[in-house]
C-alpha cells in the first residue's frame, strides 16, 4: 500500500505535510518556489508593504511573470520576455530590503528543495540582489 506523506516533512509555516526534499525540477516546482516566497514576502513587515503598494491587485500577472522569469533561469525554457530592473527602480528600497528578500527567499528555497538547480536559484538571487542594489544606488548617486 502507497503513502504519498512516507519520507514526507512537514511544512511548519503552512501545515502541510510534502513529499520529501527534491530539485527544482518543473514548471510546477517554480510555482511553488514563487507562491511559497510571495506569501512570505506579503507577510514580511520590511518589503510585503513596498511589494503590496506597487503591485496592488495585479498579483496574478506579477506572479504569472515571475513563474516564467524563474523558469527561464533555471530551467532553460525561455518563456520571459522582459526587463527585471526597470520597475524597482522607482520603489524606496536599500540595502536592508535587498538583505531581508535575499534571506526569504533562501530560506523557501532550502524550506521546499535540494540539489544543484535550487542551489542555483540561490546563487541566481545573489547575483539579482547584487546587481539591482549596485544599479540603483548608482542611480540615485547620479
Amino acid at each position: 500500500m502507497s503513502n504519498k506523506y512516507y519520507n514526507a516533512i512537514f511544512t511548519p509555516r503552512t501545515g502541510n505535510m510534502v513529499a520529501e526534499r527534491q530539485d527544482i525540477q518543473t514548471l510546477e516546482d517554480i510555482k511553488l518556489m514563487v507562491d511559497s516566497f510571495y506569501a512570505k514576502m506579503k507577510d514580511d513587515p520590511l518589503i510585503g508593504p513596498i511589494f503590496t503598494d506597487k503591485i496592488q491587485d495585479h498579483w496574478p500577472e506579477h506572479l504569472d511573470k515571475m513563474y516564467r522569469f524563474w523558469q527561464g533561469l533555471l530551467l532553460g525554457e525561455h518563456t520571459y520576455h522582459g526587463r527585471p530592473f526597470p520597475p524597482h527602480t522607482q520603489l524606496p528600497i536599500g540595502i536592508e530590503h535587498f538583505e531581508r528578500w535575499l534571506v526569504l527567499f533562501r530560506g523557501t528555497v532550502d524550506e521546499l528543495y535540494v540539489g544543484p538547480i535550487a542551489d542555483e536559484a540561490k546563487l541566481r538571487a545573489n547575483s539579482i540582489a547584487n546587481v539591482f542594489y549596485n544599479k540603483l544606488k548608482y542611480t540615485k548617486e547620479s
